[in-house]
């Protein structure tokens, strides 16, 4: 975490939405984020269910990828990506049904699913520094994400701070993080998320999260949709993903997650390809 003023909380300050009328398309095309109630209590509980599945998979048998980091409780699972092929509820859910249409709505034409993680967040898990997503994002010009919270999300356990209205441009970077002094002078918005509920944030929305000080995790869905126009580039950003980090980790010694180095989390040491194992892929 960068030494910036201290994060608002919103607390309940902002309505939860439900992502399908004209006030969150409104709130998000405003301030470059918007929360919603997505899953329900019911559906929280499924999709943690599913998380568990991934979590489980073997190192060797798909093409999924798992990520590792070093916490102080030693080695920890840190993200999954490359999961809908192989698991249907999970498929379903992030290419499908209100997923799609809220993205599509937000994005104001049709969305395609572009790619889909797992950020797990363990006890000790590791937080991400100051950064936009745009420039990790190679093929596409129209991008929105959202963070599906499967564990409810606040400061303790590293949950997502944004800034409103910077949603426009891609700010000054230094190894694909904001630097100091654009950080220092923006307002930054702490948004606990309940389990079930989503927030949406546009690509270029600037967000962070701290470190999991806690002893239970915060797991949540990241899927990222582009404009069906733009066309499905799924498979060719992972594998323009796997090229890139087959060209070498990072050099800090911090476990290479992206295609920017917004990642705080330390490397595994003897890790396998820079920290990344992955089921079946060459």
């Amino acid at each position: 975490m960068n030494d910036s003023p201290t994060p608002t909380d919103i607390g309940d300050a902002v309505p939860v939405m439900s992502g399908l009328d004209a006030a969150s398309a409104d709130h998000f095309a405003t301030n470059g984020w918007v929360l919603t109630d997505t899953l329900g209590p019911d559906g929280a509980l499924e999709v943690r269910q599913w998380v568990e599945e991934v979590a489980a998979w073997p190192v060797d048998g798909g093409d999924w990828l798992h990520h590792r980091e070093l916490t102080e409780h030693g080695p920890a699972l840190c993200r999954s990506e490359n999961f809908t092929p192989f698991h249907d509820g999970l498929r379903a859910l992030l290419r499908e049904g209100d997923m799609i249409a809220i993205a599509s709505n937000l994005l104001g034409e049709p969305a395609v699913l572009y790619k889909e993680k797992i950020n797990y967040k363990l006890p000790g898990g590791a937080g991400y520094a100051p950064h936009q997503d745009a420039p990790a994002y190679p093929f596409i010009a129209s991008h929105v994400s959202c963070m599906v919270a499967v564990d409810d999300a606040d400061a303790a356990n590293g949950c997502l701070e944004v800034v409103s209205g910077a949603h426009h441009e891609v700010l000054p970077m230094d190894d694909g993080v904001i630097v100091d002094e654009v950080v220092d002078s923006m307002t930054w918005i702490t948004v606990p998320v309940r389990a079930g509920q989503t927030l949406w944030f546009h690509s270029r929305t600037p967000h962070r999260s701290g470190p999991n000080v806690t002893d239970t995790p915060r797991r949540a869905l990241y899927p990222t949709y582009n404009a069906a126009a733009e066309g499905d580039l799924r498979e060719d950003y992972y594998r323009e993903k796997l090229e890139a980090f087959r060209a070498g980790g990072r050099a800090d010694g911090m476990v290479r997650v992206s295609l920017i180095n917004d990642f705080q989390g330390i490397a595994v040491p003897d890790d396998v390809a820079d920290g990344v194992t992955r089921g079946g892929a060459s």
